[in-house]
């Protein structure tokens, strides 16, 4: 598991005012822009380095100061990897079909919305039924939650080659994921992971993924995994997160910041709503190692229609 954890600032700069005193709009487009950064796992320093704006910027940009330019907005979308109508909030007004769909779909419950993707991933040849599915189980969740040590486990079980994605994307670049994202880019490194996981799926029928925390920020590729794969979210408590990464002898997250605790907070929030569209969800902080196995065997074996 090499999903880094990283230092996501959540503090009010000094001397900001009220939110009453605020623009709504430009407080809303704030609170967008640090989603996607939670979501991407992304340092403001990072975000404002990449789209060449000063951390100021990007600050009073998060928080809703003062007025911002057209040309800093898509640099920092480009940054996040996102388009400017995300930012905006306003995505679904491209068209008039578009504007008749959000019609349809305002309003509807995630479990509603959940049956409309589906059936139009389907209806695009993009779902599940678009093709055999393969015995691929693929586990995710934030670095720390036990997806190397209950993957290869499972895998034992199963009989299954056990894949580690972060380590497929580092034979494809030819270099560590670190050096992936400090020398091409995020960009880059969501390309190689979309190739990773294209292959795996195709080299391997039978197989069990351990896949990077953040690969869920790109819609995407994680469309490919819902529907080619029997996906379970390791859930665990933040605490537990931090623990087994410092276990593994990865002191970064705790010396990034005395923070480090709310930033992880922060990330898992920005990607727990992704998490959940798994079919399966085990929390590996609520009973030992050997027990979570034996739910995580049962509820597997039982998805892929073997004996228990």
């Amino acid at each position: 598991m090499s999903s880094n954890i990283v230092h996501v600032s959540s503090g009010v700069p000094a001397g900001a005012p009220a939110a009453a005193d605020k623009n709504p709009f430009l407080m809303a487009l704030g609170e967008r822009v640090r989603a996607l950064r939670a979501r991407r796992g992304m340092t403001r320093k990072a975000v404002a380095h990449t789209a060449g704006v000063s951390e100021r910027h990007l600050a009073n940009l998060e928080y809703g100061e003062g007025n911002v330019s057209v040309l800093l907005l898509l640099q920092v979308a480009q940054s996040l990897q996102s388009s400017l109508a995300e930012l905006l909030g306003d995505v679904t007004t491209t068209s008039p079909e578009w504007l008749l769909i959000r019609e349809l779909l305002e309003g509807r419950d995630d479990a509603t919305l959940r049956k409309v993707r589906v059936a139009l991933a389907d209806m695009l040849g993009t779902g599940a039924s678009g093709g055999p599915r393969s015995n691929c189980v693929a586990l995710i969740g934030l670095r720390g939650a036990g997806k190397s040590t209950l993957g290869q486990l499972l895998a034992d079980d199963l009989g299954y080659p056990f894949i580690e994605l972060s380590r497929q994307i580092e034979q494809f670049a030819g270099c560590s994921v670190s050096e992936i994202q400090g020398l091409y880019g995020q960009n880059a490194y969501r390309r190689y992971e979309r190739r990773a996981l294209e292959e795996a799926i195709q080299i391997y029928p039978e197989a069990v993924l351990a896949t990077p925390g953040g690969l869920v920020s790109d819609a995407a590729t994680f469309n490919l995994l819902l529907a080619h794969c029997t996906t379970v979210w390791l859930q665990a408590d933040p605490e537990d997160h931090m623990n087994r990464v410092r276990a593994q002898g990865d002191l970064r997250p705790m010396a990034a910041s005395a923070e480090a605790m709310e930033d992880l907070k922060t990330i898992l929030a920005g990607r727990s709503a992704f998490y959940s569209k798994a079919q399966m969800r085990i929390n590996t902080s609520d009973q030992p190692l050997a027990e979570t196995f034996v739910l995580l065997r049962q509820a597997v074996r039982v998805a892929l229609g073997l004996s228990v």
